[in-house]
């Protein structure tokens, strides 16, 4: 089963990746870009059956290395 773990800045954190992207994409011509945020998206191949435990296991794993839940949030979906 996989699953997706979303990691992104909390609000209000500083995302200088964000500000780059958007100072570059402005530069490419690309006018009215407001605000970018970066995060990482991780997919992660379980050997769990059961889409509950999956989400659980993957949330533990997105806790303990996956996400500095200090500074940053989390989303988990599982899925085939």
């Amino acid at each position: 089963m996989k699953a997706t773990v979303t990691v992104m800045l909390k609000d209000g954190v500083l995302d200088p990746q964000g500000k780059a992207i958007a100072h570059a994409l402005e530069s490419l011509g690309f006018a009215g870009v407001r605000d970018v945020r970066a995060g990482k998206v991780i997919e992660i191949e379980l050997a769990e059956t059961d889409p509950a435990k999956a989400e659980v296991a993957a949330g533990d794993m997105a806790r303990k290395l996956l996400a500095n839940v200090v500074i940053e949030s989390f989303r988990v979906s599982v899925g085939d």
